[in-house]
């Protein structure tokens, strides 16, 4: 399992999260980015040898990718082309080779469930046969790519909370976002093991993924990726010292 990080949106901590994490999801215009991020993110990648990605979205960029704009099903698969093309053009001047795209914010969310957005995300994913889709775990998104003849790897949220049926609660739900590190490490270390979530409405659930996503927009990105990275280590240890 590795870690996976949303950046090059104008967070604070982008430079020093390279160091925690496996995987950068690049924003590439729609919420936040633009030419000169991506580059410098696409630098950071190389200098400390992150695989990276597009992370497109709705073009919203005044309410960071979480409106869905009033906009025709092809004109946002255009849309997102041009955002995947952008980056995947300066990724590939740059020596950066991407291995997968994740999209973003509402869009994310939507596609996760949707039928109608979900099928706009696997048209742009075999747009890019060359790249895997990041989708939230046990999604129906994942069946339906995967039958599609998508690559999809599942991930998970630690600093996200989550509701019984799988999905994320949203963030204007009181704790939806977890900002203690301490309880941030303590779910990764659930999804890692394959324990039961604590949900928010009070139910409970396993979620079972091949990666975890630390928000790199938190305040405490830094902090996160950290409690994430140290439950992945100690699970390893664990591992190899036959406590599992």
């Amino acid at each position: 399992m590795w870690i996976n990080a949303d950046l090059g949106e104008g967070g604070a901590h982008d430079e020093t999260m390279f160091n925690v994490i496996d995987w950068a999801n690049i924003a590439c215009g729609g919420h936040a980015g633009d030419e000169q991020s991506i580059r410098q993110a696409c630098a950071l990648a190389l200098e400390h040898d992150v695989e990276v990605g597009a992370h497109p979205s709705y073009p919203d960029r005044a309410g960071f990718g979480r409106q869905k704009p009033e906009i025709s099903p092809a004109v946002l698969l255009n849309e997102l082309k041009q955002q995947m093309e952008l980056f995947e053009n300066i990724a590939a001047k740059m020596g950066c080779t991407s291995s997968h795209f994740k999209s973003h914010g509402q869009l994310y969310n939507d596609a996760a469930v949707q039928p109608a957005e979900a099928e706009i995300l696997i048209k742009l994913a075999h747009a890019f046969p060359h790249l895997k889709m990041l989708a939230l775990a046990e999604s129906p998104l994942v069946a339906w790519a995967r039958s599609a003849g998508i690559q999809v790897i599942e991930e998970a949220f630690p600093d996200r909370a989550y509701l019984g049926n799988g999905t994320l609660a949203l963030r204007s739900h009181p704790g939806a976002l977890l900002h203690d590190p301490v309880q941030v490490k303590a779910q990764a270390a659930l999804m890692i093991r394959g324990g039961p979530l604590p949900c928010l409405d009070g139910s409970s659930r396993v979620v079972v993924a091949q990666t975890l996503c630390v928000h790199g927009d938190s305040p405490q990105a830094v902090e996160n990726a950290q409690a994430v990275r140290a439950a992945l280590t100690e699970h390893d240890q664990d591992m190899f010292n036959g406590a599992d």
